[in-house]
C-alpha cells in the first residue's frame, strides 16, 4: 500500500502542471506520500505500546525508496518529452532515447527522495507532528536541485500556481520557492489532520484556513488594485514569431525565405507602431557577425524602420588562444550599431552541452552532433532608447536568481526570447511558458517573450497573461507594456525563504530528540505481529492469578 500511495502522488504532482494537469492537484499531491511516510497501515493505533496514537514512521531506505518513486512519477510525468527531443534532434535510437529521458528523471527524482527521508526520519524521533516540517524539507531540496552540477530548476511545486493569481502574488514577497513552501504546507496539513484526532485536527484546519484566507485575499487586493500597470513609461513592443520549422532552420535552401518572413514581420509591426521588436533566438538562418550580407541587411533595417532590434544569433569568439562558441542576443540601435551583446549563462544540459559525457558514452551520437557552447560569464543590461532592459535567453528564464540579479542591475523590463521548436506540441511550451509568467511576479515587471514557434506573448507585473500566441503559428504580436523602476520584496530579499527552510531542516535534524526513536521502533514491531496474528513474549506470558 505505501508504494500505491507515494506513486500516486508522483501521478497528482505530474497532473499539476501544464498541459494537461490542474493547479488544483497540487493541493493534495503530497498527502498520499506523507501519509505512506508516517507509516499508517489503515488500523487505528495500538493502545499499550509506548508512542501510543502514532503511526510507527518508515525505515531510511524504504522512506527514501518512496520519495524516489514519487519522484521518479512526478518527473517522467512532466518531462518525458525529453526522449523525443534527443530522440529526433540529437539522433538517437529511441530505445537510448528513452532511456536518457528516464535517467534525467531518476536524478532528479533523488530530491524528493531526500526530502521523504528526511521527513520519516523527523516522524520517528517526534511522531507524526513532525510531518509539519516537510514543508521545510521540500522547499531545501527543491531549491539545491537548482543548483547542483549547474541545478535543473524546471516545475517546482510552486510554480504550479502561477495561474492562480490570488495565490501567485506570494512570490512578489517570496519567489517560487515561497509558494512551493505553502502548498507544502497545505499538504503537510491535511496529511497531519487526517492522522489525527480531536483539538489537534480541529487546530489544524482552522490554521490552514487562516493561511489560506488570508494570502489569497492580499493577493486578490493586489491584483485588483494593479497600481504597476499605471506606473511607468508606456513602450510598444512587437514579438515577432517567425514560425520557422526546426528542420528548416539551418536549411540553405530555406535561408533566403526565413530571412524575408523577419524583415516582412518587422516592417509589419512597426507600421503598427512598434517602438522595440524581438526576434526570437537563433532567429537568423546565419551567425550574425559571421555573414557579413546578412549583418548588413539586419542593420539597413533597423535605420530603415528606425527602432531598436533585438535578435538572437550565436557568436564566435575569437579573442583567446581557444575559439568559444555563444548562444547571445544582439541589440542592434536605430542607426544601425551593435548597442549590446548579451551572452546565455546558463546552458541546456544535452542540448548546448553534455554533462559527465566521459561517464555517458551510451549518447555517443548526440555528443557528436553536438557544437558544444561556452556559457556566458556576466548579465548585461541593454539600453533601448533611455530604457534599461534585459534579455534571458531560452531555458534560462527558469532561474529565479539570474533574473532577479538582471533586475538588481537597472532592469525595468524582462525579455525572453526562445526557440521552442524542438519540443513540438508537447507539454514542453506550455510548461516553459508558465515558468517564464513567474518571474514577471517575483520582480513586479511586464515580462515580453518572443518565440520561434509559440508560446510568444506579454505578462503584466501580477502574473496576468495580457496576449499570447498559439503554438505553431505565424504572427507579430504588437503590444503595450510599461518600463518600471519599482522594487518588490522578493527582488530585495531574494530566496531567503529557501535558505530559512534549509536552516530548519538542519536544525531539526540536530535538535529534535531522539529518545521517542525506541518507541516508533516499538510501535513498528508491534503492528508486524498484529499484521502476522503474533503476541509479544510480554503479551503471551500467562496472568498470575490472584
Amino acid at each position: 500500500m505505501d508504494f500505491a500511495l507515494a506513486l500516486f502522488s508522483g501521478a497528482l504532482l505530474a497532473l499539476s502542471f501544464p498541459r494537461y494537469g490542474h493547479p488544483a492537484f497540487a493541493w493534495i499531491a503530497l498527502v498520499p506520500l506523507l501519509i505512506a511516510l508516517s507509516g499508517w497501515r489503515g488500523r487505528p493505533a495500538l493502545s499499550g505500546v509506548e508512542g501510543v496514537g502514532r503511526p510507527a514512521g518508515q525505515p531510511p531506505l524504504r522512506a527514501f525508496t518512496l520519495g524516489l518513486a514519487t519522484g521518479a512519477v512526478y518527473f517522467i510525468g512532466t518531462l518525458y518529452w525529453t526522449g523525443t527531443v534527443v530522440g529526433t534532434f540529437g539522433g538517437l535510437a529511441m530505445p537510448v532515447a528513452v532511456v536518457a529521458m528516464l535517467l534525467l528523471a531518476l536524478y532528479l527524482a533523488l530530491f524528493p527522495a531526500l526530502s521523504a527521508l528526511i521527513a520519516a526520519r523527523l516522524v520517528n524521533r517526534a511522531g507524526t507532528g513532525a510531518l509539519l516540517l516537510m514543508p521545510a524539507a521540500w522547499v531545501a531540496t527543491e531549491f539545491s536541485r537548482g543548483y547542483l552540477f549547474g541545478g535543473f530548476p524546471w516545475v517546482p511545486l510552486g510554480n504550479s500556481q502561477v495561474t492562480v493569481l490570488p495565490v501567485a502574488q506570494l512570490a512578489s514577497v517570496f519567489g517560487v520557492y515561497g509558494l512551493s513552501a505553502l502548498v507544502a504546507f497545505v499538504n503537510a496539513a491535511i496529511a497531519y489532520a487526517a492522522l489525527s484526532r480531536g483539538r489537534d485536527r480541529i487546530v489544524t484546519i482552522a490554521t490552514t484556513v487562516i493561511v489560506l484566507a488570508g494570502i489569497g485575499g492580499w493577493g486578490a487586493r493586489r491584483v485588483v488594485d494593479g497600481s504597476l500597470t499605471r506606473e511607468g513609461a508606456p513602450l510598444r513592443v512587437a514579438l515577432i514569431q517567425g514560425n520557422i520549422a526546426q528542420e528548416d532552420k539551418w536549411n540553405p535552401r530555406e535561408a533566403r525565405r526565413i530571412f524575408t518572413t523577419y524583415i516582412a514581420m518587422t516592417r509589419d509591426a512597426v507600421r503598427r507602431g512598434a517602438e522595440f521588436v524581438i526576434w526570437p533566438e537563433s532567429a537568423t538562418p546565419f551567425m550574425f557577425e559571421e555573414d557579413e550580407a546578412g549583418e548588413t541587411a539586419v542593420r539597413d533595417l533597423a535605420r530603415e524602420v528606425r527602432v531598436p532590434i533585438l535578435l538572437g544569433s550565436d557568436q564566435v569568439d575569437r579573442t583567446g588562444s581557444v575559439i568559444r562558441l555563444f548562444n547571445a542576443a544582439f541589440l542592434v540601435t536605430p542607426t544601425g550599431e551593435t548597442a549590446a551583446v548579451y551572452r546565455k549563462m546558463h546552458l541546456v544540459p544535452f542540448g548546448e552541452y553534455i554533462p559527465f559525457k566521459e561517464l555517458l558514452y551510451f549518447v555517443s551520437p548526440l555528443v557528436e552532433q553536438l557544437a558544444e557552447f561556452a556559457p556566458g560569464t556576466s548579465m548585461v543590461i541593454l539600453p533601448v532608447g533611455s530604457h534599461l532592459v534585459n534579455t534571458a535567453i531560452c531555458y534560462e528564464v527558469v532561474y529565479p536568481s539570474l533574473i532577479r540579479q538582471a533586475v538588481a542591475g537597472g532592469s525595468q523590463l524582462l525579455t525572453t526570447i526562445t526557440n521552442d521548436a524542438w519540443y513540438g506540441r508537447s507539454s514542453a511550451p506550455y510548461q516553459h511558458f508558465a515558468l517564464a509568467s513567474m518571474r514577471a511576479i517575483e520582480q513586479g515587471r511586464y515580462l515580453v517573450r518572443a518565440a520561434n514557434t509559440g508560446i510568444s506573448g506579454v505578462v503584466d507585473p501580477y502574473g496576468r497573461v495580457v496576449r499570447q500566441s498559439a503554438i505553431f503559428d505565424q504572427v507579430g504580436l504588437v503590444e503595450d507594456v510599461r518600463v518600471l523602476t519599482s522594487h518588490t520584496v522578493y527582488s530585495a530579499i531574494g530566496d531567503a525563504i529557501a535558505y530559512l527552510s534549509l536552516a530548519l531542516t538542519a536544525a531539526a535534524l540536530m535538535t529534535l530528540p531522539r529518545a521517542r526513536l525506541r518507541g516508533a521502533r516499538s510501535s513498528g514491531r508491534a503492528l508486524r505481529r498484529r499484521d502476522q496474528g503474533t503476541a509479544s513474549p510480554t503479551e503471551q506470558r500467562p496472568k498470575r492469578r490472584t
